[in-house]
């Protein structure tokens, strides 16, 4: 075990074209740190848009992508408390996953209940994570509230819906398609509106009543997130946190939110963003850790549910970065490692 593959990206680029599997040596753990044998990675749009230079952060290159990982401790470094080799563990705002052994710090590192399955455990850290912020730290959403969401269809968007049918928020859910429509109400979303063949702030304004949406959350900017912010009540608050109109836009310039001025200023709005990589790097570990466990728990007893992921062996990783963007692909593309 002297070796270890690992998926590089040589250059910035498109991912089909500069990703490679690579054979390098083992990592060791240095103080404060532990060796992970990891077991499965998630493959997401965001790891894709960051090789092409696209997203929040341009990593130097040759990089290994990759923001999640489940698997074993197998070597632990100096200084080390409260972990094992042998225990299983997700890493938390860790980068470079996409490799069968990984150093990262002990306090990146959080046990994994024994219950959950490798797939749920490897995806915890992103969409069900960033639901239970978004609704609870940043909006504060309380029962009897209405949260209007756009693409509920998505990981994201489903968990938003799971929280609001367990903590008592009303959903208004933005979706593309009239035939996703049954889907979120099937999930429990409580209204729902397709931009495919109706007006969104019309409907908003026929859902709600007179005194509107006081909370949203975005993840498509563009026209659409432009036509929540002018949606919202008065007083009401937009925050973003994706941009899915704009994926396959390659010019920085028109990834933009057409905000109405007038609506803006004179009903005294607010738009703001949200970014979990910046939540990683700014939350003190004990609110972090609280928030991650809070989340692990609301998996664990089945409030959410993360769809099962993928399995793809390393070997075939171009497999799945093509299902990463696939429409309709089906569950979360993970990479496994097995010997």
């Amino acid at each position: 075990m002297s070796t270890m593959r690992s998926v590089v990206a040589g250059a910035m680029g498109e991912p089909s074209e500069v990703l490679q599997l690579q054979m390098s040596s083992v990592p060791q753990p240095g103080p404060r740190q532990v060796r992970i044998r990891v077991t499965a990675v998630p493959v997401h749009a965001s790891d894709l848009h960051t090789v092409r230079g696209r997203y929040g952060f341009v990593p130097e290159f040759p990089t290994t992508p990759g923001i999640e990982s489940v698997g074993v401790i197998d070597e632990i470094g100096s200084e080390v408390d409260g972990l094992a080799v042998g225990q299983r563990v997700i890493t938390a705002g860790v980068r470079g996953t996409w490799q069968e052994y990984l150093v990262a710090d002990a306090e990146r590192v959080l046990p994994v209940l024994a219950g959950m399955s490798d797939s749920t455990a490897a995806q915890v850290l992103s969409n069900p994570l960033t639901a239970v912020i978004l609704t609870g730290e940043v909006l504060d959403v309380q029962p009897g509230e209405w949260l209007l969401q756009t693409a509920a269809g998505s990981t994201v968007g489903q968990s938003v819906i799971q929280l609001g049918t367990h903590f008592g928020f009303k959903t208004l859910n933005v979706v593309r398609r009239r035939s996703a429509v049954d889907d979120i109400r099937a999930l429990g979303g409580t209204a729902v509106i397709s931009t495919e063949d109706e007006d969104l702030r019309a409907r908003v304004a026929e859902i709600a009543g007179g005194e509107g949406v006081f909370k949203a959350i975005d993840s498509v900017s563009g026209q659409v997130g432009a036509d929540v912010s002018r949606a919202l009540a008065p007083g009401g608050e937009l925050v973003v946190y994706g941009a899915l109109s704009t994926h396959r836009q390659t010019e920085a310039d028109k990834l933009t939110i057409p905000v109405f001025a007038r609506s803006l200023i004179y009903e005294t709005k607010t738009v703001r963003g949200f970014w979990l990589f910046r939540w990683f790097s700014q939350t003190p570990k004990e609110c972090m850790t609280a928030t991650i466990n809070k989340t692990i728990q609301l998996l664990d007893s089945g409030v959410l549910r993360v769809p099962e992921g993928q399995p793809v062996p390393v070997e075939n990783f171009s497999d799945a970065v093509r299902l990463a963007e696939a429409p309709a692909h089906g569950g979360k593309p993970l990479l496994v490692f097995e010997s």
